[in-house]
């Protein structure tokens, strides 16, 4: 549905984005991340057809953006890091004027705006001056906007910009009540809010694509090795020794706890399972065995920084008893 192909834009000598190639498939919500200044405004900004690239193109909904960038423009609600709304209409005016804009059937405008409206929130503001309204409501308002001709394909650059936590609880919903019907990508700072809405990830960096993929693809791509926390129940002479004959263990750190151990893995999936077995089956009482896995915020820090992050322990992932 968002299918981007080489996207290069300087301006002047400096190159905001270089050779951006990436896609998004139908119906999925895709986060797009990257520092200040990593190039996604300037992508978005392509892709909705506000800027033209220096080299390169997209395919948004079907159309090319340098061939049909009209078809594009209908086809693409975009919602700006700062929304251009008018602080002096009302709600339900604005966005009136809005579907008019947006070419809505006149017979279709007044069903448009109730339903996003209703799908938005905004039912308890839709008569109150925009201008009054609260920075959550007008975000809202933000979004109500870009979905009032019911595109195919929304763009959203910061949605959650600036909001208290309820107001990010709240615009996190929406969004994610938007999946299957509407596809979208999403610009986010908050690495959190990405793995609660997000299909898919699409890393930028100094104006580069570095990463894309699902979290979990993303994870395996960087891992080279499987890790596991173990505790157990005993300690014994020569414990550590033992370990390290288990099937598959590249190597064992013993933790400041007792009788706790993380074991470095071989990158084969079915390793950890017979490491588990192993280790139950040993006179030492396994109590826990935990993988451990990198969280979206160390695929970022590793991505951007060159820095390999300390993975996190992955919850419950396999428990033993004695």
């Amino acid at each position: 549905m968002i299918e981007a192909m080489g996207l290069t834009k300087y301006y002047g000598p400096r190159a905001a984005i270089q050779n951006v190639t990436f896609s998004v498939a139908p119906g999925q919500i895709a986060g797009f991340l990257g520092v200040n200044g990593a190039g996604k405004t300037t992508t978005m900004r392509i892709l909705t057809c506000y800027l033209y690239p220096t080299e390169g193109t997209a395919r948004v909904a079907g159309y090319d953006i340098l061939s049909h960038p009209l078809e594009v423009r209908r086809a693409t609600g975009y919602m700006p890091e700062h929304p251009l709304l008018y602080h002096e209409m009302t709600v339900r005016a604005f966005l009136r004027f809005v579907a008019g804009l947006r070419g809505v059937p006149r017979r279709q405008v007044a069903d448009r705006i109730d339903t996003v409206i209703q799908q938005c929130g905004l039912k308890e503001v839709a008569d109150r001056i925009i201008g009054r309204l609260s920075r959550g409501y007008r975000q809202r308002v933000g979004i109500a906007q870009a979905l009032i001709h019911d595109p195919p394909v929304l763009i959203l650059d910061e949605p959650t910009i600036g909001l208290d936590p309820k107001q990010i609880l709240e615009i996190r919903e929406l969004i994610r009540s938007l999946r299957g019907r509407h596809t979208v990508l999403l610009s986010s700072h908050i690495l959190y809010e990405v793995t609660q809405i997000c299909d898919s990830v699409v890393v930028i960096h100094e104006g580069r694509i570095v990463a894309q993929g699902s979290l979990e693809e993303l994870q395996r791509g960087l891992m080279a090795e499987h890790r596991l926390r173990v505790r157990f129940l005993r300690s014994a002479d020569g414990l550590l020794t033992r370990i390290r004959e288990v099937p598959g263990v590249l190597g064992v750190e013993a933790l400041d706890g007792p009788a706790q151990f993380v074991l470095r893995l071989e990158p084969r999936e079915e390793v950890v399972a017979e490491a588990i077995r192993w280790l139950s089956n040993q006179p030492w009482g396994l109590v826990e065995a935990r993988r451990e896995t990198l969280t979206l915020e160390d695929i970022f820090i590793q991505l951007t920084t060159g820095r390999t992050p300390v993975p996190a322990e992955e919850p419950e992932v396999q428990e033993a008893s004695v």
